[in-house]
Order: C-alpha cells, then structure tokens, then sequence
C-alpha cells in the first residue's frame, strides 16, 4: 500500500511500529457490520464496531463491540463508573472524534477518551476495527488495540 493509501490510524500503528494488516472494500451505506465481516470472509465476533456515548457527567466514553451484538448501556456505565451513559447523535461524531459514521475507529481520534473493548476480543489472536475511513478496516491484535487506544477489556455487551 502506498503511503497516501494510508489512513491516518494506520500512519498512527506505523508510528509506534505496531503489526497490522489492512483491508478494503467497496464501501456502501446499505452495508451492516455483518455484512462487511462476510466480506472480509471472517467471523463476524472478530469484526468489532466502535460506538461513541457520553456519561451523565458530560465525559465521552468509547466502546468497541462485536457487529454482531449491541452496547448494553448499563454495563457500559458500570464499566465507565457512571450513572448512566446515552449514545451521541450522528452529527456530534465527526466533529468529536474526526470520524465519520461507518468509519469510526478507537484509534486516532481527535482527543483520547476512555476506551473499553468487550472481553471477547481476547479470545483471538487478531481482530478487525474500522481503519478509519469507510471502506477500510484493519486487523490486528486485541492486545496491540488496547496499548495504542488505552483500553480496557469488559463486559460491554
């Protein structure tokens, strides 16, 4: 891939020399998570989507999912230690984090927010996150994931 292939999370691995594979496909909007994971021929529980919330105290919260299973805001918030965390607006995501919808990822982001993984990601040697673009994803291990984005494992679903 030549370097201005690259999105700006990959250019963030690269820098701190962090192993990934990416991948591509023609993006569409019609397209779910399950979808894409079909795409890549793999497992959609390895496929992971990243949701953005904001806490009853104003902070925002990042959690990175399974496509195939939903954010349960209650162990969110008790992941967070907060009273309760609400999903933000679609139009809030590009000015908060620098992503668009369908091409957020934990990597990156404007500003670093406290980010949970759910625990199954340790389960595999590698999974896949968008790369920040739509229509890329990157696919690497759950470990390296959780140095370069600062997260936690928990149950989140």
């Amino acid at each position: 891939m030549k370097n201005n292939d690259k999105t700006n999370v990959m250019r963030v691995l690269d820098g701190k020399k962090i192993a990934y594979v990416s991948h591509t496909y023609e993006p569409d909007a019609t397209l779910s998570g399950e979808d894409i994971a079909g795409i890549l021929g793999e497992d959609a529980n390895k496929v992971f989507k990243t949701l953005v919330t904001q806490g009853k105290s104003g902070q925002h919260y990042v959690f990175v999912v399974p496509v195939k299973e939903e954010l349960d805001l209650k162990k969110g918030a008790k992941a967070a230690q907060e009273k309760s965390i609400s999903m933000i607006k679609q139009k809030e995501l590009l000015p908060l984090t620098g992503y668009v919808h369908g091409g957020c990822s934990p990597v990156g982001m404007k500003k670093q927010f406290p980010t949970f993984i759910h625990q199954t990601a340790r389960q595999y040697d590698e999974i896949f996150v968008s790369a920040g673009k739509v229509g890329f994803q990157i696919e690497l291990s759950p470990l390296d994931l959780a140095e370069v984005a600062g997260c936690g494992f928990a149950d989140i679903v």
